[in-house]
């Protein structure tokens, strides 16, 4: 059933037509921290991942509160894409995510290299090589690999150590930002 008001319109078409002004009316936040304490009216996230081929470009906070839907869609787009599992993300990290990516001032989305991550794939990794921790936060849905063309793997850190939220990995020789909502501490170069 649509929940429709006067003239016929429905709820979603209301709250997308809003989103889309607030999008365009949207303010420039000076640094994270405030943006993380509820200084912004919105929150996006822009992500593409090259191995599923997958685009998300949506609002998914609107004055203080997450939207079910979008937030639903952005636990599908972070799954794990060699088993297609799904687990929720924790919604500290994808404000992070946001916030960071605010801070760099782009429009390109982030590249997703990894968001959630079954307990059969870190696995797998670790049996590949050193650099997988065996209790990560990937495993929880509480971090992101993450890649940015136009912006260094230093730039991007920096952003998102900005947010003094969770833990921030340099992983320059692989091109990549490890970003989660952890401890806050830092690693790599």
């Amino acid at each position: 059933m649509t929940d429709t008001g006067s003239g016929g319109f429905t709820r979603r078409g209301l709250l997308t037509a809003f989103a889309a002004t607030a999008v365009a009316a949207a303010p420039t936040y000076s640094n994270a921290a405030g943006f993380l304490r509820g200084g912004g009216d919105i929150r996006r996230i822009k992500m593409h991942s090259g191995r599923t081929g997958e685009r998300i470009d949506m609002i998914y906070w609107i004055e203080g509160e997450y939207i079910k839907d979008a937030v639903r869609e952005v636990h599908h787009f972070m799954r794990d894409w060699r088993t297609n599992d799904v687990k929720s993300i924790d919604l500290r990290t994808i404000d992070i995510m946001a916030a960071a990516h605010n801070l760099l001032d782009t429009s390109e989305p982030y590249m997703l290299l990894s968001g959630y991550r079954s307990p059969k794939t870190n696995a797998m990794l670790r049996s590949r090589g050193s650099g997988v921790a065996k209790n990560s936060l990937h495993l929880k849905g509480q971090a992101a690999d993450l890649r940015l063309s136009s912006r260094s793997v230093n730039q991007m850190a920096r952003a998102a150590a900005a947010c003094k939220a969770g833990g921030v990995g340099r992983y320059s020789g692989s091109g990549f930002v490890h970003m989660d909502c952890g401890p806050v501490r830092s690693w790599g170069r």
